[in-house]
């Protein structure tokens, strides 16, 4: 997989800016939160295949707010070398965002790279109640993960040839 590779400095840098934006949105808004990013692994977080999924995610998970009458209240985007991220305070039921967000998930063709966190605003963390399938043998993927089952460079073909399968 080509890019630029994030550091694991880069990338913890990276998850203190998504817990403070998270604390303040849910302090300014007292409403449901949207943190949506791209599940790859390895030191490669994004590149313009990936950014183009991420884009067709976004579009998605936007026909799906609107197609319920949420608002989004605020919203921060970051296109960096730690990846693809995007943050929105909602004004809708955090349970309903969960639903919208897991049906994308699960029938996108590209859904299993997306990764849509919805958190309630009582700061909550909505869980999913099935586990993900891993991309290269369908077992869970937190199993896989666990037992590193999988090398990074076979996570990353997976996910080239997914991309590839999708035209991008």
């Amino acid at each position: 997989m080509t890019g630029e590779h994030a550091e694991l400095a880069d990338m913890l840098a990276c998850r203190e800016r998504r817990a403070a934006l998270q604390e303040d949105l849910r302090e300014k808004y007292g409403k449901t939160l949207i943190s949506y990013c791209m599940n790859i692994p390895g030191p490669v977080k994004t590149n313009a295949q990936i950014r183009k999924a991420f884009a067709l995610g976004e579009q998605e998970l936007r026909r799906a707010l609107d197609g319920v009458g949420a608002v989004i209240l605020e919203e921060k985007a970051f296109h960096e070398k730690t990846g693809d991220e995007l943050m929105m305070a909602v004004d809708f039921s955090a349970d309903e965002v969960k639903s919208l967000t897991l049906a994308i998930e699960e029938k996108n063709p590209l859904g299993r790279l997306f990764d849509m966190d919805v958190i309630g605003a009582d700061g909550r963390k909505l869980s999913r109640k099935a586990y993900r399938k891993c991309l290269i043998c369908g077992r869970q993927a937190q199993e896989c993960a666990r037992a590193r089952r999988h090398t990074v460079a076979e996570m990353q073909a997976a996910i080239d040839r997914l991309l590839a399968e999708q035209g991008l």
